[in-house]
């Protein structure tokens, strides 16, 4: 489970590689469950999670081209894409990755984006926590909520789709 895990982490790392100019992320809280059967059996086997919450404010305007860059990637790592919200004010893209690997990009409650990776059903072990920094109760961080601003991502202007003449 620990191998799943990081190889979580370097699906979102990978990610948010992709996307340029770069967003300021935050972890968010890791889980494992244990893997059933039909029987509500334990299989020996669990799953792990692991989250990111972008706190770069994505204006209503870019949230659609930023969406673009995420799937693009994927589609380019060999992911499918298997469901697609589009919602004005929360859309979101599900894929799943050749490996098992499940993905999401999600906006939810203003205008915050979240990536969301969860493990196949793998070998069970013990599982550390991703580090995550201390938040100051009084930091805009502690709020949850995007707050940094992007000269591109906050901008209120949708992307030009111009081509060259």
């Amino acid at each position: 489970m620990q191998e799943a895990a990081d190889h979580a982490e370097g699906i979102i790392d990978g990610t948010l590689k992709a996307i340029n100019p770069s967003v300021e992320v935050m972890r968010g809280p890791s889980s494992d469950s244990k893997c059933t059967d039909s029987k509500n059996d334990g299989t020996g086997t669990g799953s792990v999670s692991r989250r990111r919450y972008v706190m770069t404010i994505i204006s209503d305007e870019r949230r659609g081209s930023f969406l673009g860059v995420v799937e693009r990637y994927w589609t380019k790592q060999g992911y499918k894409i298997t469901s697609v919200r589009s919602s004005t004010d929360m859309p979101a893209i599900f894929a799943s990755a050749p490996d098992g690997f499940e993905v999401s990009l999600e906006f939810g409650y203003k205008g915050q984006a979240g990536f969301h990776v969860t493990s196949p059903c793998v070998d069970e072990s013990k599982v550390t926590e991703a580090p995550r920094k201390p938040l100051d109760p009084n930091s805009p961080e502690s709020k949850g909520l995007p707050y940094v601003h992007s000269d591109f991502w906050s901008a209120h202007t949708p992307i030009s789709s111009a081509s060259p003449k």
